[in-house]
């Protein structure tokens, strides 16, 4: 009795393990396809507006979405191909996992060690409310400096070739989104949600960044819109 015990609880533990890594890298996994760094501190939410950013939740993963007028001259490089989009979406994620789609055990178990990164970024012609459901998107206001906060931060993220260009790694999910390599890694401390709160904190507004989990993030961006009066994103941008 005392062996077959051992032998369930072992059992029992390593499928609990399982579940904690393919549950860490689902959080950051691509999402199913669509209907259609500065600190952070409380000048985002004091100073005059001077455009508004969305954070998404796509299951356990999080995405932050930015105007295109509010890309500059260098990060609008990875939108000249998509001319007429409105709002461009960039996901943090594991590179083996969301590009290569590869899911085997030694892949998701190597992802929680520090691993390179990609970005998926998704092109927009409709408000990311429409796109993704209004329930699942917070739109926040940000000052300038946020805005140039947060162009920063994204422009940082995307490794670059020799000639300055942001490395495609390939065609996303669906139409209109693309995989980049990103500067940094993944790992089990860091995961989507960890950048994407700090990609707010970039946009100088007063959040965690050592959440991760995609509950975490969106709690605070809910309560961010409520300090500021930003509406969710349900009725769509203007």
């Amino acid at each position: 009795m005392q062996k077959r015990r051992s032998l369930h609880c072992s059992r029992t533990r390593a499928v609990v393990a399982r579940a904690a890594i393919a549950a860490s890298l689902a959080a950051c996994a691509s999402a199913p396809p669509m209907p259609s760094s500065v600190p952070g501190d409380a000048t985002g939410l004091t100073a005059p507006t001077a455009t508004t950013i969305e954070v998404v939740e796509r299951d356990w993963h999080t995405d932050i979405c930015i105007r295109s007028e509010d890309m500059d001259t260098s990060l609008a490089r990875v939108a000249r191909d998509f001319a007429g989009a409105r709002f461009f979406c960039f996901g943090f994620g594991e590179r083996q996992y969301v590009v290569g789609r590869r899911h085997d055990p030694l892949t998701m178990i190597a992802a929680l060690l520090p691993s390179k990164a990609a970005l998926l970024m998704t092109a927009l012609r409709a408000p990311p409310a429409e796109a993704f459901g209004a329930a699942n998107v917070v739109r926040l206001a940000i000052n300038a400096a946020g805005r140039d906060g947060l162009q920063t931060y994204l422009r940082e993220s995307l490794e670059t070739d020799p000639n300055g260009q942001p490395v495609i790694l390939g065609a996303g999910p669906y139409p209109g989104s693309v995989f980049y390599a990103a500067v940094g890694t993944y790992d089990a401390f860091h995961t989507c949600n960890t950048w994407t709160a700090r990609a707010l904190r970039s946009a100088r507004l007063p959040v965690d960044d050592t959440v991760l989990f995609a509950g975490a993030v969106m709690r605070q961006a809910r309560q961010l819109a409520g300090v500021t009066g930003t509406p969710d994103a349900a009725a769509g941008s203007p």
